[in-house]
């Protein structure tokens, strides 16, 4: 019994540093859904968006037999992300300042409880991405005595729990992060949209993967080869656009210098 118990206690290390990657993800999305309202409402929304973190990941438990199979929602998610990358980008690189201006009015516009939608749409998808990796995980783990939730044997249930309250904590913190450093400094916003897109590819991956639909192998959405890929090519762009965009704030400073 004791070395059941140290199984589910790696089994539950490995899970809380995959919902840390995870979370990250859903942490950068939903801060840069909401970068565009005022700082009240963004607070508001961040917690809304928790919340439904919270309600969409606990609901995928009780129903995973049948979200699995739901591989529209992940679609939807994919190609929204995707699109709000892209039209940023296109929209920064190839647009006037006076549009771009009008452009991010329009965008304020939208308002609170659309905004909120949105997130709630990021959540949904990222819920089915991470409850299917968590389960994934905890299903092979061997049985115990406890009662059965979900489903599931109740350990491995309450394993699942534990990565997903865990992932929610650091989705908090780092989506706080996310929104304050955006703050500080505004040149990494098209950075972050460009790791949104690519985050979008990778829920479109896991789209074309799904049995139903059959365009890419099964298996190859959680491959060694596809994750490397998918985190080196995110930490590249990420790491590059910080030093970018800290040389461009420093040119900024020298170009002060040089006027004044």
């Amino acid at each position: 019994m004791e070395s059941i118990w140290l199984e589910y206690a790696w089994t539950l290390l490995i899970l809380i540093g995959l919902e840390g990657l995870l979370s990250a993800d859903n942490a950068l999305v939903l801060a840069v859904i909401a970068k565009h309202l005022p700082e009240d409402q963004k607070k508001r929304a961040i917690n809304y968006g928790l919340l439904g973190a919270f309600i969409f990941r606990f609901t995928a438990l009780f129903t995973i037999s049948f979200i699995a199979n739901v591989w529209q929602v992940q679609a939807i998610g994919a190609a929204y992300l995707i699109y709000l990358g892209v039209k940023h980008v296109i929209s920064d690189h190839f647009s006037s300042a006076k549009e771009e201006e009008e452009a991010e009015v329009k965008g304020s516009g939208k308002g609170f409880w659309p905004t909120v939608a949105k997130i709630g749409l990021a959540d949904l998808a990222f819920a089915i991405d991470s409850i299917l990796a968590a389960v994934a995980l905890a299903i092979v783990l061997p049985e115990t005595s406890l009662p059965t939730f979900g489903g599931m044997d109740g350990g491995q249930f309450l394993i699942v729990v534990l990565a997903g309250i865990s992932g929610l904590i650091l989705i908090k913190f780092a989506a706080t992060w996310f929104v304050k450093l955006l703050d500080e400094r505004p040149s990494l916003e098209t950075v972050a949209y460009i790791i949104v897109a690519w985050v979008g590819v990778k829920l479109a991956v896991i789209t074309l993967c799904h049995p139903e639909v059959g365009i890419l192998d099964e298996h190859f959405a959680h491959s060694t080869g596809w994750t490397i890929t998918f985190w080196t090519i995110l930490l590249g762009v990420a790491v590059i656009g910080w030093f970018l965009s800290g040389r461009s704030a420093s040119n900024k400073k020298e170009q002060i210098r040089e006027t004044s």
